[in-house]
């Protein structure tokens, strides 16, 4: 152990200043991480040393060590900024979610079902009482009428979407659903501006993508909306969903024929038409968050993934409930499987036309929904990015927010004894993850699977 007052000492002679709270006298723990191939945003820098303690790293490759620093010689191997997934439901199972996403490297996480539990546990990591990613959350779920989700908040007119938005206490941004019509969502847009939050979730059915990211939508997900934006058919496409029957004892109906009308649509793509929509994305500054790997599950037969070893990890009620909801989407016939096999290849095509056209591009897995798993999920979701057409390194740099290791900086770390940049399945080959402090090693990291699996094992819903 170090004291504090040592290490300000030791910044100082290297003319260096970070920011370490606490008092001068009180300890800490310094890590030099020795001999790796740093890979960030800025490049690739071999042989490297980063020193790091109190979640931030201190120096780069300094003349000398502090006095205690503990050290850890990898030489050989390569150390990328922590992985984010951008779309996550599953905070509130803690002991779940949270460690499955550290064992994989993730040490961000968008939660995108808010609510005060969750905003309570997000500010509880922040100050170092619980161990965890740094959570993005959400407020609750804003949607038109016959919403799909129990639970969601339910908004008919444009007030009742303002007032939506004034009730979002704690949010760090609002989540729209399918449902909202056109007047709901601007008048939505308009109240987050004058809140100074930022709005993002689905595409609404009723509302072309264009348009959403005129008004100010930050990013749209799972590729929902792109196809009908992007489709010479469009104006007959929209016109069908207008006029659409919906019974409101079977609203998955209707969103399952919206979805149809999207399959469509990709029938029709129009490059131009991409082209157009990616200018507006990237002028207003809005993203693409395509959730491939849930995608392919609901596009998938039912039982395609009911043997994944990794369900150890999540309680019995959570796998009866991904067995039972998969039921109503998935395909039953080999036309449907081939349709929507067809269906998520198109779909990643034109989401990595959007990134070759500049629109960015974020990785997120929707964990929590059938066979998507917390933390493991994201390296198949970055998988299907290089599958559809990104390269290694842009995959890379979504995936870690082109963060930079560099002095000042948070010092979340995943080291892999395999490079990225030459096959992004490397990212599984994860030795050792550093956070919030923590090194979290071999050993440590098999020990957190053994608690994961007993507690999803003696899980109690409550």
């Amino acid at each position: 152990m170090t004291t504090r007052r040592e290490v300000l000492g030791w910044l100082a002679g290297l003319g260096a200043a970070v920011a370490l709270p606490g008092r001068a006298e009180a300890t800490t723990t310094v890590t030099a991480v020795r001999g790796v191939t740093v890979i960030d945003s800025s490049g690739v820098r071999p042989d490297t040393t980063i020193v790091l303690a109190d979640n931030r790293i201190l120096a780069t490759n300094p003349r000398s060590l502090p006095p205690g620093a503990e050290k850890l010689d990898l030489h050989g191997k390569f150390v990328i900024p922590g992985l984010w997934d951008m779309h996550v439901h599953g905070a509130h199972l803690d002991r779940i979610t949270l460690p499955l996403c550290l064992v994989n490297g993730v040490t961000g996480i968008r939660e995108m079902w808010g609510f005060p539990p969750i905003y309570d546990l997000r500010d509880r990591i922040d100050r170092g009482e619980a161990l965890g990613p740094k959570l993005v959350v959400a407020s609750t779920i804003i949607d038109g009428p016959h919403s799909t989700l129990p639970g969601a908040t339910i908004v008919s007119t444009p007030e009742e979407g303002r007032q939506a938005v004034r009730n979002a206490t704690g949010a760090d941004f609002v989540k729209v659903y399918s449902y909202l019509d056109r007047p709901t969502l601007a008048a939505i847009a308009d109240e987050c501006a004058k809140q100074e939050i930022t709005f993002a979730g689905h595409c609404s059915a009723h509302v072309a993508m264009g348009d959403a990211s005129d008004l100010g939508q930050r990013t749209f997900e799972h590729m929902y909306g792109l196809p009908l934006a992007t489709s010479t058919e469009e104006s007959l496409l929209r016109q069908a969903i207008a006029t659409l029957p919906l019974d409101p004892a079977t609203p998955f109906a209707w969103f399952k024929q919206v979805l149809e009308f999207e399959r469509q649509a990709t029938l029709s793509h129009s490059r131009s038409k991409a082209v157009r929509l990616a200018n507006s994305l990237r002028r207003n500054n809005s993203a693409l968050c395509p959730t491939m790997v849930t995608m392919r599950v609901l596009s998938s037969p039912a039982d395609r993934f009911a043997n994944d070893p990794n369900l150890k990890y999540l309680p019995a009620f959570y796998r009866d409930y991904w067995r039972d909801s998969l039921k109503s989407w998935a395909p039953t016939t080999p036309q449907e499987t081939r349709q929507q096999a067809d269906f998520l290849k198109r779909r990643m095509d034109q989401t990595a036309e959007m990134h070759d056209h500049g629109v960015e591009v974020l990785t997120g897995t929707d964990a929590g929904n059938p066979y998507t798993f917390p933390g493991f999920s994201l390296h198949d979701e970055l998988e299907l990015l290089t599958e559809a057409g990104l390269s290694p390194r842009a995959v890379l740099d979504a995936a870690t927010r082109n963060s930079k290791i560099k002095p000042g900086a948070e010092a979340n770390l995943v080291v892999l004894d395999g490079n990225p940049l030459t096959d992004i399945r490397n990212t599984r080959r994860i030795h050792t993850v550093l956070t919030r402090g923590r090194v979290l090693g071999p050993a440590e990291r098999q020990k957190m699977l053994a608690d994961v699996e007993e507690a999803a094992r003696t899980w109690i819903p409550g």
